[in-house]
């Protein structure tokens, strides 16, 4: 596979636009995974993905095959990320104090006559990704993108280190230093860690309806496009992992969501425009 990527590679930079068209497709999803679990927000992945996409395009030449090329896209890709502005979820400034004040409330609402069980089902597994990226904006940007890429992209050190410009060393005290506040906050809260926890998806979500959190009508994560439309989380599975484990595994239970068509198509007439040098 990475062979025949960096085949593309040497193509695109020959100036052969079907080899870049292929290029772009095969890391567009990529990108816009790692965008959405930094920014949170469909929309703001998007814009950030195609930002990232035009600078891959716009520095193929300069792709040296130091790294696997994906690897490449990904420093290009936390670089950006990490230097923009702050988009909608991050200007909320939501923080760990604030998300065990909510569970701390306490919930005693009970579902609407009119919700199915099957909307149920959906909000509630709405609310399960929700929360976990909520908790994933509870860390400063450095920690986050050092989180996405140790846990849930599952990059070795020294991948993350040549992402980040820092040493192998350092990713992984900063790696270390984004999971404590996670772990201690699903150890001592989260019911899929721990059964005996006061925080379960389906108890809290009929208050996640009322309050406004999660919106039914306007689902973030549940219904978002994706390449497997099958959904693999199975909940009894985490019994057989041990408390840690369960905690790495739910962060990449995320679907494996795929850039909207309309996030393709906008890449597309992008690539046909005309109007980067590497095309012309």
């Amino acid at each position: 596979m990475e062979s025949d990527i960096e085949k593309l590679v040497d193509l695109a930079v020959l100036g052969e636009k079907k080899a870049l068209e292929n290029l772009v497709a095969c890391v567009q999803d990529r990108v816009y995974k790692l965008a959405l679990r930094m920014l949170a927000h469909p929309e703001d992945a998007e814009d950030a993905a195609q930002e990232i996409l035009i600078k891959v395009i716009t520095h193929l030449s300069s792709f040296r095959k130091e790294s696997a090329f994906m690897t490449w896209v990904y420093r290009i890709s936390a670089n950006h990320l990490l230097t923009t502005r702050k988009r909608r979820a991050e200007l909320i400034e939501i923080n760990f104090e604030q998300c065990q004040e909510q569970i701390d409330k306490g919930y005693a609402d009970k579902w609407h006559p009119s919700v199915s069980e099957a909307e149920q089902r959906l909000i509630v597994k709405e609310l399960r990704l929700n929360c976990l990226q909520a908790l994933l904006q509870c860390l400063d940007r450095d920690l986050r993108i050092a989180y996405a890429l140790g846990e849930i992209f599952e990059v070795k050190s020294n991948e993350g280190a040549y992402i980040l410009d820092i040493t192998p060393e350092a990713f992984r005290q900063r790696l270390s230093r984004a999971r404590k506040p996670i772990r201690k906050f699903m150890q001592k809260n989260c019911g899929l860690i721990n059964s005996e926890n006061p925080c379960h998806c389906t108890r809290f979500a009929p208050s996640a309806v009322k309050t406004g959190w999660i919106k039914p009508e306007k689902l973030i994560f549940a219904n978002h496009e994706r390449k497997d439309q099958a959904d693999d989380f199975d909940e009894s599975y985490l019994h057989e992992l041990n408390e840690l484990n369960r905690i790495s595994t739910l962060f990449r239970s995320h679907l494996d969501y795929a850039a909207p068509e309309t996030f393709i198509g906008s890449i597309k007439e992008m690539l046909d425009s005309g109007k980067f040098k590497l095309l012309q």
